[in-house]
């Protein structure tokens, strides 16, 4: 849902179809005509999606600026700058937060303009190419390309990977009881398995580890080595003790 929203969407944090109001982050919904009840407040079904993105996700913007390099295309020091202004700092604010010159804050906010003016241009090409063609680039010949989970820690070729693809790995990989029979060597297909696995965990809730292995215990013995590649690939986050675990969004 979240590379199928626009950019406008991907702004609000949620996507409005018929009655029904989703968050592009986590997928909770609210339904047109109801009214929701929180801390002794009564809401309507889009002030009650607004309030939820603050709580669950504190904005939009804070979101997005601390997805991946693969999601976003800038670099570490130029998603600390741009973090940084977000809290509203000036560029010499920034600057000595960082410990650097004023000029190198002035060389980032160059290349982050010279992106933009890119991305405008890119976006603009490629809304053009599907309007000419009827035809998304996702779209393959009886099949479609699929998008990386927006956790992933690395976005590169183990994502390059259709619909069809994943379905037959997961045919190969688990049995009808949902339970794995072996891990892929394959960093691909192992990926695809994983992102099954995952699908056990309700975003937003903290597990125990001791809940957490029992519930992995149930998909496959090594419980221990699926905990950890879901904490590796960027699947679940954990506290620093282990303690916790939950679903990384």
């Amino acid at each position: 849902m979240f590379w199928d929203a626009s950019k406008d969407e991907l702004k609000n944090g949620y996507i409005k179809e018929g009655e029904t109001y989703t968050c592009v982050v986590c997928g909770e919904s609210y339904l047109e005509g109801r009214i929701y009840e929180k801390d002794g407040l009564f809401y309507d079904a889009e002030k009650s999606m607004k309030e939820h993105i603050k709580e669950k996700h504190g904005s939009m913007l804070s979101y997005v600026l601390n997805m991946s390099y693969g999601n976003t295309g800038i670099t570490q020091a130029q998603q600390k700058v741009l973090q940084l202004i977000a809290q509203g700092m000036s560029d010499k604010e920034v600057a000595s937060a960082l410990g650097v010159a004023d000029s190198t804050i002035r060389n980032h906010k160059y290349k982050l303009r010279e992106k933009e003016k890119q991305a405008k241009v890119f976006l603009a090409m490629m809304e053009l190419l599907s309007e000419q063609t009827q035809k998304e680039i996702s779209r393959l010949e009886g099949s479609v390309l699929q998008d990386a989970h927006n956790s992933a820690t690395m976005v590169d070729d183990r994502y390059n990977i259709t619909d069809k693809e994943v379905e037959s790995i997961r045919k190969t990989y688990f049995n009808d009881k949902g339970g794995l029979k072996s891990i892929p060597a394959r960093e691909k297909k192992k990926l695809v398995v994983l992102s099954e696995i995952v699908k056990n965990f309700v975003p937003g809730k903290q597990y125990e580890e001791k809940e957490l292995n029992r519930i992995l215990k149930r998909i496959y013995d090594d419980n221990a080595a699926i905990r950890r590649a879901l904490i590796e690939y960027g699947f679940m986050d954990r506290t620093n003790d282990g303690t916790f675990y939950w679903v990384k969004e």
